[in-house]
């Protein structure tokens, strides 16, 4: 029992040191983000995050694989309560892009902190292409489902054009609420979502 003990607090630890990178990117930005300012937000001493990480890029990129892994699961969860039905999968996954916790300006100011790294930095790179591959796989494979008359090809692009649709839709918003809302963003993305799968998916459904 007390080496459980340990080991949670470890974690415990750790996973407190990558939130308070997150807010740090998000307040201060890259240039601003020092081993200091993050342990002065986790309420820590120094050492203590070098005990976890081999220095601040390391704690930077573990923050990006974590932030990622946090909208991954948000999507996920969007997707599980959507119910069988195809379309309303591929609904529930490209909607939960304008609902929090995904919504959020303090997650994009994070973001675009890790956008800047991307270029500079190979294992931000490298993290990043593994997020973003994840992420079209799984629209990939909803897409498949809910039409699939759909050759690879085709569904490869309507990921690639979808997620570029809902990035370009989520950055506007996220910048500008003023501009438009949230429910017409979604409106948007449900057209051309239509667009992409309408024939195919209707095609499917009177051949079922």
């Amino acid at each position: 029992m007390r080496t459980r003990f340990v080991r949670e607090t470890a974690d415990v630890r750790r996973q407190a040191l990558i939130d308070a990178t997150a807010r740090c990117l998000a307040e201060k930005g890259v240039g601003g983000t020092t081993v200091r300012a993050i342990c002065g937000a986790a309420g820590v001493s120094s050492g203590l995050l070098t005990h976890y990480f081999d220095g601040l890029d390391a704690i930077i990129l573990a923050t990006y694989r974590d932030v990622g892994l946090r909208v991954s699961r948000a999507m996920d969860q969007a997707v599980a309560a959507a119910g069988p039905d195809p379309r309303d999968r591929l609904r529930a996954l490209l909607m939960a892009n304008f609902q929090p916790p995904v919504l959020d300006p303090d997650l994009l100011a994070t973001w675009i902190c890790f956008w800047s790294l991307v270029k500079s930095s190979e294992n931000i790179a490298t993290a990043h292409a593994e997020i973003y591959a994840a992420s079209r796989a799984q629209m990939e494979a909803l897409l498949h489902e809910a039409a699939p008359t759909l050759k690879k090809g085709e569904v490869r692009l309507a990921a690639i054009s979808l997620t570029a649709l809902v990035d370009g839709l989520w950055l506007e918003l996220c910048l500008d609420p003023s501009s438009f809302g949230a429910p017409a963003a979604q409106a948007m993305v449900d057209h051309w979502m239509l667009q992409v799968i309408g024939t195919a998916g209707v095609t499917a459904s009177t051949s079922a």
